[in-house]
């Protein structure tokens, strides 16, 4: 009986030890100011989550004599593709409150457009909208989506965003409001949906 009682102590003893020791590592990694801490988003001045919705004008401007989006690579099959598959377009365009160019500016589209579809005018978009309107003023929100440029309807992520938009995340739907078949120039109408602190 005290053979059994003693094997049944050790048993516990080596089971608090194992235990004691597992949680004292837990907490030190917790508390170490290594490579990763958790941070409760106070600890940031993050307030609340709100979900925003934005409503803006993109102007694609590709011909005239300020053009605001330049084509800057292509592959060698691009000019005879149908879809120009491989053509990769440098962007800086205007972003509107109204469709009317002269409308006020809010911000601009900075970043890239790639044709990334061979059988339809599909884009790889990556670009940022960087405002420059009111309270949102010196933020951006970071776009990586695709883009069926003839769809009626477009969506695509938001990934992210700064200053007030940071920790961003959200979808943004364009559609198309004019588009020249001469010029190739386009204003798009968007609609972003985006929850941020």
């Amino acid at each position: 009986m005290a053979k059994t009682l003693s094997k049944s102590r050790l048993s516990s003893t080596f089971l608090l030890l194992c235990s004691l020791l597992f949680l004292s590592i837990t907490l030190a990694s917790a508390k170490s100011g290594g490579f990763s801490n958790i941070l409760s988003p106070a600890k940031l001045g993050l307030k609340r989550e709100k979900l925003s919705h934005l409503h803006f004008y993109f102007h694609d401007i590709v011909g005239g004599r300020k053009p605001t989006a330049v084509r800057v690579a292509s592959a060698a099959i691009t000019n005879k593709s149908e879809t120009g598959f491989g053509a990769v377009v440098m962007v800086d365009d205007p972003l509107t409150a109204k469709p009317h160019r002269n409308s006020k500016l809010v911000g601009k589209a900075q970043g890239i457009y790639a044709s990334a579809a061979q059988d339809e005018v599909g884009l790889l978009m990556v670009m940022n909208f960087a405002f420059m309107e009111g309270k949102y003023n010196g933020s951006s929100l970071s776009v990586l989506g695709r883009n069926t440029v003839f769809s009626t309807v477009r969506e695509m992520p938001i990934v992210g965003g700064s200053g007030v938009f940071r920790f961003a995340r959200g979808y943004a739907q364009a559609k198309t409001h004019t588009f020249n078949i001469k010029t190739g120039d386009a204003v798009v109408e968007y609609n972003v949906y985006v929850f941020h602190y």
